[in-house]
């Protein structure tokens, strides 16, 4: 059985898709597979049941690629080859995506793991699609996930392909340290029961971690101020899991993905990295029916077409800004035209949320300039 494939750093994803672009053409066939591995793909198998369809499907079209015998040999192998590999669970990545290319002849066989996958497909073609590769990091951006308690923060910059821990945030030594009253009656715990001594001790307490709070919402802003993020996220446990909140420049809130529940002493550099696509998945469904929304108004003006061949029609004339396909829809084109809407840097938005799906007929799209 293969070993689990292990998340790679980004510089080993950059010079896989550095050298899985220099393929050229030849007398060979070149198997690309996208996968969502997400929570729902994984229920009762539906990744494998979607796979082995896709499989089946390929091995049926061989006869009609046009491809020499043993061209057509060789991508038949490389299928099969596929589909055992995710016929093991155990060889499955700790991502929420999977992109795997497979050429026997080239002696290929690269499996990346990925944050997030448009769409699962499968395709053979001349060289490998690495244009969803390519821009993934693009469209992920940089997420900055803050992990924050009164005793300290930790800031770890999450992109695509890595996760990396920024220098954090500790409060002066002694700071915190307990007050003295000898004469009082203290708790188990050692605290006096009451009195001017306990109340000016919480108040102490709760002064540090306002304190500790603002200076961790200031360092975010200065770190976005060097280097842009495309999202926030916030970690910590209990009550005080979002307190860090109220305290962001105004203009930060947007950013914010959410918040997870995570002890922010303990928390590791994994687990930040997969919080980080979760909370985006929940975001992308409100983006998801904003952007239906926006089909069914821009359909009367001309700025929306819907449906599969209007849709590619308009791919083809250079007009797409935004492409939305129907994440569960079985149709090749579809496919395709998130292919081609890769080519073309169109943002691509694939729905799953319901209420989004029934406002597009396979493929929708909004314009960048009408005919």
């Amino acid at each position: 059985m293969a070993d689990r494939a292990k998340v790679p750093s980004e510089r080993a994803v950059r010079d896989a898709v550095q050298r899985l672009a220099r393929v050229k053409p030849g007398a060979f066939l070149v198997v690309s597979c996208f996968l969502k591995l997400e929570p729902r793909d994984k229920t009762r198998g539906k990744y494998l049941i979607k796979m082995k369809n896709r499989v089946r499907r390929a091995l049926e079209d061989l006869d009609g690629l046009g491809a020499e015998r043993g061209v057509r040999e060789q991508v038949a192998g490389d299928l099969n080859r596929v589909l055992r590999f995710f016929e093991e669970p155990a060889r499955l990545p700790p991502a929420r995506g999977v992109a795997l290319f497979a050429c026997a002849k080239l002696g290929l066989f690269d499996v990346i793991p990925l944050p997030h996958v448009h769409r699962s497909r499968l395709a053979v073609r001349p060289v490998p699609l690495v244009s969803e590769l390519v821009a993934l990091e693009e469209e992920f951006g940089t997420v900055l996930a803050v992990a924050c308690d009164r005793k300290g923060a930790r800031f770890f910059e999450v992109t695509a392909y890595d996760v990396v821990e920024l220098p954090g945030l500790t409060p002066p030594a002694g700071r915190t340290s307990g007050f003295r009253a000898s004469k009082q009656r203290r708790t188990p715990g050692g605290h006096p029961t009451g009195g001017a001594g306990e109340r000016s001790y919480h108040t102490r307490i709760r002064e540090e971690k306002q304190r500790l709070y603002a200076a961790a919402a200031d360092q975010v802003f200065r770190i976005h101020s060097q280097r842009p993020v495309a999202g926030l996220v916030v970690a910590g446990v209990g009550v005080d899991a979002a307190a860090l909140l109220p305290h962001l420049h105004t203009y930060l809130h947007d950013l914010v993905l959410g918040v997870v529940r995570l002890d922010p002493k303990r928390a590791t550099p994994l687990e930040l990295r997969e919080a980080a696509p979760t909370l985006r998945e929940e975001r992308e469904r409100a983006w998801e029916r904003a952007h239906a929304d926006a089909v069914r108004k821009g359909i009367g003006s001309g700025w929306a077409v819907n449906g599969v061949e209007p849709t590619r029609a308009a791919l083809a004339l250079g007009q797409v800004r935004t492409l939305l396909a129907d994440g569960l829809a079985v149709d090749e084109r579809i496919d395709d035209a998130i292919e081609d809407a890769l080519a073309e840097r169109a943002q691509i938005d694939v729905l799953y949320d319901e209420r989004a799906r029934r406002a597009v007929d396979g493929l929708a799209a909004l314009l960048r300039f009408r005919r």
